[in-house]
Protein backbone atom coordinates (compact mmCIF):
# COMPACT_ATOMS: atom_id res chain seq x y z
CA UNK A 1 0.00 0.00 0.00
CA UNK A 2 2.79 2.37 0.90
CA UNK A 3 4.52 1.58 -2.40
CA UNK A 4 1.33 2.36 -4.31
CA UNK A 5 0.92 5.68 -2.51
CA UNK A 6 4.57 6.50 -3.07
CA UNK A 7 4.25 5.61 -6.75
CA UNK A 8 1.18 7.81 -7.09
CA UNK A 9 2.94 10.74 -5.42
CA UNK A 10 5.95 10.32 -7.72
CA UNK A 11 3.66 10.27 -10.76
CA UNK A 12 1.86 13.41 -9.59
CA UNK A 13 5.22 15.07 -8.99
CA UNK A 14 6.45 14.37 -12.53
CA UNK A 15 3.14 15.43 -14.06
CA UNK A 16 3.35 18.69 -12.11
CA UNK A 17 6.95 19.30 -13.17
CA UNK A 18 6.18 18.49 -16.80
CA UNK A 19 3.05 20.65 -17.07
CA UNK A 20 4.68 23.50 -15.14
CA UNK A 21 7.55 23.43 -17.62
CA UNK A 22 5.13 23.62 -20.53
CA UNK A 23 3.17 26.58 -19.18
CA UNK A 24 6.26 28.34 -17.86
CA UNK A 25 7.92 28.27 -21.27
CA UNK A 26 8.36 31.81 -22.56
CA UNK A 27 7.22 32.58 -26.10
CA UNK A 28 9.27 35.35 -27.73
CA UNK A 29 7.61 37.28 -30.53
CA UNK A 30 9.39 39.76 -32.80
CA UNK A 31 7.66 43.07 -33.42
CA UNK A 32 8.73 45.30 -36.33
CA UNK A 33 7.98 49.02 -36.41
CA UNK A 34 8.90 51.86 -38.75
CA UNK A 35 9.22 54.70 -36.26
CA UNK A 36 12.19 55.39 -33.99
CA UNK A 37 12.05 54.07 -30.44
CA UNK A 38 12.62 57.55 -29.00
CA UNK A 39 9.51 59.10 -30.57
CA UNK A 40 6.60 59.99 -28.31
CA UNK A 41 4.27 57.67 -30.21
CA UNK A 42 6.64 54.83 -29.38
CA UNK A 43 7.14 55.72 -25.73
CA UNK A 44 3.49 56.65 -25.07
CA UNK A 45 1.74 54.03 -27.20
CA UNK A 46 3.80 51.21 -28.67
CA UNK A 47 5.90 50.33 -25.63
CA UNK A 48 2.93 50.46 -23.20
CA UNK A 49 0.84 48.24 -25.50
CA UNK A 50 3.61 45.68 -25.87
CA UNK A 51 3.79 45.56 -22.08
CA UNK A 52 0.02 45.04 -21.97
CA UNK A 53 0.46 41.95 -24.14
CA UNK A 54 3.12 40.60 -21.80
CA UNK A 55 0.98 41.35 -18.75
CA UNK A 56 -2.17 39.84 -20.30
CA UNK A 57 -0.27 36.61 -21.00
CA UNK A 58 1.19 36.68 -17.45
CA UNK A 59 4.70 36.80 -18.78
CA UNK A 60 4.35 33.79 -21.03
CA UNK A 61 4.83 36.07 -24.06
CA UNK A 62 7.78 38.42 -24.40
CA UNK A 63 7.97 40.95 -27.22
CA UNK A 64 11.29 41.70 -28.88
CA UNK A 65 10.78 45.10 -30.51
CA UNK A 66 12.68 46.21 -33.61
CA UNK A 67 12.20 49.95 -34.10
CA UNK A 68 13.36 52.30 -36.82
CA UNK A 69 13.01 49.82 -39.72
CA UNK A 70 15.80 47.63 -38.33
CA UNK A 71 13.97 44.37 -39.11
CA UNK A 72 11.89 45.46 -42.10
CA UNK A 73 11.35 48.65 -44.07
CA UNK A 74 8.00 50.37 -43.60
CA UNK A 75 6.84 49.56 -47.13
CA UNK A 76 7.88 45.91 -46.69
CA UNK A 77 6.05 45.25 -43.41
CA UNK A 78 3.11 43.37 -44.95
CA UNK A 79 5.26 40.85 -46.80
CA UNK A 80 7.58 40.59 -43.81
CA UNK A 81 4.58 39.56 -41.73
CA UNK A 82 3.21 37.09 -44.28
CA UNK A 83 6.58 35.41 -44.83
CA UNK A 84 7.57 35.26 -41.16
CA UNK A 85 10.49 37.69 -41.25
CA UNK A 86 8.69 39.21 -38.29
CA UNK A 87 6.00 37.73 -36.07
CA UNK A 88 4.05 40.97 -35.57
CA UNK A 89 4.28 44.18 -37.56
CA UNK A 90 3.03 47.71 -37.73
CA UNK A 91 1.43 47.95 -41.17
CA UNK A 92 0.60 51.27 -42.83
CA UNK A 93 -1.87 50.51 -45.59
CA UNK A 94 -1.21 53.76 -47.44
CA UNK A 95 1.97 52.11 -48.73
CA UNK A 96 -0.07 49.55 -50.68
CA UNK A 97 -2.84 51.31 -52.67
CA UNK A 98 -5.57 48.93 -53.74
CA UNK A 99 -4.50 46.05 -51.51
CA UNK A 100 -7.32 46.50 -48.97
CA UNK A 101 -9.78 48.61 -50.99
CA UNK A 102 -12.87 48.13 -48.82
CA UNK A 103 -10.93 49.12 -45.73
CA UNK A 104 -10.03 52.31 -47.58
CA UNK A 105 -13.51 53.58 -46.77
CA UNK A 106 -12.11 54.89 -43.47
CA UNK A 107 -9.67 57.03 -45.50
CA UNK A 108 -12.35 58.87 -47.44
CA UNK A 109 -12.13 62.64 -46.93
CA UNK A 110 -14.43 64.65 -44.69
CA UNK A 111 -15.88 61.72 -42.72
CA UNK A 112 -17.71 62.77 -39.54
CA UNK A 113 -15.15 61.77 -36.94
CA UNK A 114 -12.57 64.07 -35.42
CA UNK A 115 -10.44 61.82 -33.22
CA UNK A 116 -8.19 58.89 -34.02
CA UNK A 117 -9.73 56.96 -31.15
CA UNK A 118 -13.14 57.17 -32.80
CA UNK A 119 -11.84 56.35 -36.27
CA UNK A 120 -10.04 53.31 -34.88
CA UNK A 121 -13.20 52.09 -33.17
CA UNK A 122 -15.18 52.49 -36.41
CA UNK A 123 -12.67 50.53 -38.49
CA UNK A 124 -12.58 47.62 -36.04
CA UNK A 125 -16.38 47.45 -36.00
CA UNK A 126 -16.47 47.45 -39.80
CA UNK A 127 -13.99 44.56 -39.79
CA UNK A 128 -16.17 42.63 -37.37
CA UNK A 129 -19.36 43.31 -39.32
CA UNK A 130 -18.33 42.71 -42.94
CA UNK A 131 -16.81 39.37 -44.06
CA UNK A 132 -15.67 41.07 -47.26
CA UNK A 133 -13.36 43.31 -45.21
CA UNK A 134 -12.14 40.33 -43.18
CA UNK A 135 -11.23 38.62 -46.45
CA UNK A 136 -8.78 41.42 -47.25
CA UNK A 137 -6.67 40.20 -44.31
CA UNK A 138 -6.95 36.45 -44.90
CA UNK A 139 -3.16 36.07 -45.17
CA UNK A 140 -2.48 37.42 -41.67
CA UNK A 141 -4.03 37.60 -38.23
CA UNK A 142 -5.20 41.13 -37.44
CA UNK A 143 -4.71 42.00 -33.78
CA UNK A 144 -6.11 45.53 -34.07
CA UNK A 145 -6.62 48.49 -36.37
CA UNK A 146 -6.04 52.15 -35.72
CA UNK A 147 -6.44 55.38 -37.64
CA UNK A 148 -5.00 58.84 -37.46
CA UNK A 149 -7.12 61.88 -36.85
CA UNK A 150 -7.98 63.62 -40.15
CA UNK A 151 -4.72 64.96 -41.58
CA UNK A 152 -3.64 68.59 -41.51
CA UNK A 153 -2.01 70.24 -44.53
CA UNK A 154 1.56 71.40 -43.91
CA UNK A 155 3.36 73.49 -46.52
CA UNK A 156 6.53 75.36 -47.30
CA UNK A 157 6.69 78.86 -48.79
CA UNK A 158 2.97 79.70 -48.69
CA UNK A 159 -0.07 79.26 -46.45
CA UNK A 160 -2.99 77.44 -48.05
CA UNK A 161 -6.26 79.19 -47.23
CA UNK A 162 -8.47 78.45 -50.24
CA UNK A 163 -9.05 75.75 -52.83
CA UNK A 164 -7.45 78.06 -55.37
CA UNK A 165 -4.21 77.99 -53.35
CA UNK A 166 -3.96 74.24 -53.98
CA UNK A 167 -3.70 74.56 -57.75
CA UNK A 168 -0.55 72.85 -59.04
CA UNK A 169 0.95 72.23 -55.59
CA UNK A 170 2.87 68.97 -55.18
CA UNK A 171 1.36 67.43 -52.06
CA UNK A 172 2.55 64.17 -50.53
CA UNK A 173 -0.38 61.94 -49.66
CA UNK A 174 -0.62 58.30 -48.74
CA UNK A 175 -2.46 56.74 -51.67
CA UNK A 176 -6.04 55.70 -52.29
CA UNK A 177 -8.87 58.18 -51.65
CA UNK A 178 -6.49 60.82 -50.29
CA UNK A 179 -4.75 61.12 -53.65
CA UNK A 180 -8.14 61.38 -55.35
CA UNK A 181 -9.01 64.29 -53.10
CA UNK A 182 -5.77 66.15 -53.87
CA UNK A 183 -6.40 65.69 -57.61
CA UNK A 184 -9.97 66.97 -57.25
CA UNK A 185 -8.69 70.04 -55.42
CA UNK A 186 -6.22 70.79 -58.22
CA UNK A 187 -3.07 69.55 -56.53
CA UNK A 188 -0.50 67.00 -57.67
CA UNK A 189 -0.39 64.00 -55.32
CA UNK A 190 3.03 62.53 -54.54
CA UNK A 191 3.66 59.10 -53.01
CA UNK A 192 6.76 59.24 -50.81
CA UNK A 193 7.58 56.99 -47.82
CA UNK A 194 7.29 58.83 -44.52
CA UNK A 195 11.02 58.64 -43.62
CA UNK A 196 11.88 60.43 -46.89
CA UNK A 197 9.53 63.39 -46.49
CA UNK A 198 11.78 65.57 -44.31
CA UNK A 199 14.42 65.88 -47.02
CA UNK A 200 11.74 66.12 -49.73
CA UNK A 201 10.26 69.15 -47.97
CA UNK A 202 13.69 70.59 -47.22
CA UNK A 203 14.78 70.37 -50.87
CA UNK A 204 11.43 71.49 -52.30
CA UNK A 205 10.74 68.18 -54.04
CA UNK A 206 7.23 68.59 -52.62
CA UNK A 207 5.41 71.79 -51.69
CA UNK A 208 3.70 70.21 -48.72
CA UNK A 209 2.01 67.13 -47.39
CA UNK A 210 -0.93 65.84 -45.46
CA UNK A 211 0.24 64.83 -42.01
CA UNK A 212 -1.10 64.01 -38.56
CA UNK A 213 0.23 65.93 -35.59
CA UNK A 214 2.05 62.82 -34.42
CA UNK A 215 4.18 62.79 -37.58
CA UNK A 216 4.80 66.54 -37.42
CA UNK A 217 6.31 65.99 -33.99
CA UNK A 218 8.03 62.62 -34.38
CA UNK A 219 9.57 63.31 -37.78
CA UNK A 220 10.46 66.91 -36.83
CA UNK A 221 8.69 68.38 -39.85
CA UNK A 222 8.31 71.60 -37.86
CA UNK A 223 11.99 72.23 -38.65
CA UNK A 224 11.39 72.48 -42.41
CA UNK A 225 7.71 73.42 -42.73
CA UNK A 226 6.44 77.00 -42.58
CA UNK A 227 2.65 76.74 -42.51
CA UNK A 228 -0.12 74.54 -41.08
CA UNK A 229 -3.73 74.47 -42.28
CA UNK A 230 -6.61 72.50 -40.74
CA UNK A 231 -8.56 71.10 -43.69
CA UNK A 232 -11.13 68.29 -44.18
CA UNK A 233 -8.42 65.88 -45.28
CA UNK A 234 -8.79 62.11 -44.87
CA UNK A 235 -7.40 60.05 -42.05
CA UNK A 236 -5.14 57.09 -42.73
CA UNK A 237 -5.23 53.65 -41.20
CA UNK A 238 -2.94 50.95 -39.93
CA UNK A 239 -3.13 47.37 -38.77
CA UNK A 240 -1.09 45.55 -36.19
CA UNK A 241 -0.86 42.20 -37.93
CA UNK A 242 0.63 38.85 -37.00
CA UNK A 243 2.05 36.03 -39.06
CA UNK A 244 -0.78 33.53 -39.46
CA UNK A 245 1.30 30.39 -38.87
CA UNK A 246 2.82 31.88 -35.74
CA UNK A 247 -0.64 32.84 -34.48
CA UNK A 248 -1.99 29.34 -35.15
CA UNK A 249 0.94 27.83 -33.25
CA UNK A 250 -0.02 29.66 -30.06
CA UNK A 251 -2.12 27.92 -27.37
CA UNK A 252 -5.76 29.07 -27.25
CA UNK A 253 -5.36 30.70 -23.84
CA UNK A 254 -2.43 32.77 -25.15
CA UNK A 255 -4.43 33.82 -28.21
CA UNK A 256 -7.33 34.89 -25.99
CA UNK A 257 -5.00 36.81 -23.69
CA UNK A 258 -3.45 38.72 -26.61
CA UNK A 259 -6.85 39.59 -28.05
CA UNK A 260 -8.02 40.81 -24.65
CA UNK A 261 -5.77 43.83 -25.27
CA UNK A 262 -6.36 43.78 -29.04
CA UNK A 263 -9.64 44.07 -30.91
CA UNK A 264 -11.74 47.14 -30.14
CA UNK A 265 -9.90 47.87 -26.90
CA UNK A 266 -6.49 47.79 -28.56
CA UNK A 267 -7.72 49.76 -31.57
CA UNK A 268 -9.00 52.61 -29.40
CA UNK A 269 -5.86 52.49 -27.25
CA UNK A 270 -3.59 52.90 -30.28
CA UNK A 271 -5.75 55.61 -31.85
CA UNK A 272 -5.81 57.67 -28.69
CA UNK A 273 -2.21 57.18 -27.57
CA UNK A 274 -0.49 57.13 -30.95
CA UNK A 275 -2.30 60.13 -32.41
CA UNK A 276 -4.81 62.02 -30.28
CA UNK A 277 -2.42 62.78 -27.44
CA UNK A 278 0.22 64.04 -29.87
CA UNK A 279 -1.55 67.19 -31.07
CA UNK A 280 -0.74 69.24 -27.97
CA UNK A 281 2.92 68.24 -28.27
CA UNK A 282 2.98 69.13 -31.95
CA UNK A 283 1.44 72.55 -31.40
CA UNK A 284 3.86 73.16 -28.54
CA UNK A 285 6.84 72.48 -30.80
CA UNK A 286 5.50 74.81 -33.48
CA UNK A 287 5.10 77.58 -30.96
CA UNK A 288 8.65 76.98 -29.76
CA UNK A 289 9.72 77.50 -33.38
CA UNK A 290 7.99 80.88 -33.32
CA UNK A 291 5.33 79.79 -35.81
CA UNK A 292 2.31 79.67 -33.56
CA UNK A 293 0.56 82.24 -35.74
CA UNK A 294 1.11 80.04 -38.82
CA UNK A 295 -1.66 77.59 -37.84
CA UNK A 296 -4.76 78.37 -39.88
CA UNK A 297 -8.24 76.88 -39.89
CA UNK A 298 -10.46 77.20 -42.96
CA UNK A 299 -13.56 79.33 -42.65
CA UNK A 300 -16.76 77.28 -42.54
CA UNK A 301 -17.71 78.53 -46.00
CA UNK A 302 -14.35 77.53 -47.43
CA UNK A 303 -14.45 74.18 -45.63
CA UNK A 304 -17.79 73.37 -47.26
CA UNK A 305 -16.27 74.23 -50.64
CA UNK A 306 -13.44 71.73 -50.04
CA UNK A 307 -15.97 69.06 -49.05
CA UNK A 308 -18.14 69.69 -52.11
CA UNK A 309 -15.17 69.62 -54.50
CA UNK A 310 -12.90 67.02 -52.93
CA UNK A 311 -15.07 65.22 -50.39
CA UNK A 312 -18.46 63.89 -51.43
CA UNK A 313 -17.46 63.29 -55.08
CA UNK A 314 -14.64 61.06 -53.81
CA UNK A 315 -17.17 59.11 -51.72
CA UNK A 316 -19.29 58.50 -54.79
CA UNK A 317 -16.31 57.58 -56.94
CA UNK A 318 -15.17 55.09 -54.30
CA UNK A 319 -18.61 53.42 -54.30
CA UNK A 320 -18.66 53.21 -58.10
CA UNK A 321 -15.15 51.79 -58.23
CA UNK A 322 -15.89 49.18 -55.57
CA UNK A 323 -19.14 48.15 -57.23
CA UNK A 324 -17.36 47.82 -60.57
CA UNK A 325 -14.88 45.48 -58.87
CA UNK A 326 -17.74 43.28 -57.70
CA UNK A 327 -18.24 44.67 -54.19
CA UNK A 328 -22.00 45.09 -54.37
CA UNK A 329 -22.37 46.22 -50.76
CA UNK A 330 -19.89 49.11 -51.07
CA UNK A 331 -22.60 51.72 -50.45
CA UNK A 332 -23.77 49.81 -47.38
CA UNK A 333 -20.20 49.83 -46.07
CA UNK A 334 -19.93 53.59 -46.67
CA UNK A 335 -23.29 54.30 -45.02
CA UNK A 336 -22.37 52.10 -42.05
CA UNK A 337 -19.05 53.95 -41.72
CA UNK A 338 -20.80 57.32 -41.61
CA UNK A 339 -23.37 56.05 -39.10
CA UNK A 340 -20.72 54.56 -36.80
CA UNK A 341 -18.62 57.74 -37.02
CA UNK A 342 -21.63 59.84 -35.92
CA UNK A 343 -22.45 57.69 -32.88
Amino acid sequence: MKKQIMGLLVSIFFIFVFTSGVYAKTITLRFAHQNPDTGLSSTQCVDPWLRKVEEATKGQVKIQAFYGQTLAKGKDMWNATKTGITDIAWCFHGYWPGMTPLSDVISLPALPFKSAEKGSEVLWKLYEQFPEIQNEYKDVKVLLFYTSEPYSLITIKKQVKTVEDMKGMKIRMSGGPSTDMVKALGGVPMLIPMPDNYISLQKGVIDGMGAPWEAIHVWRFYEVVDYYTEVPFPAVYFSIAMNKNKWNSLPKDIQDAIMSVGGEFGSKFWGKNFFDLMKAEGVKKIKEQGQGDHIYELTQEEREKWIEIGGRPVWEQWVKTMEAQGHKNARQILETTIKLAQE
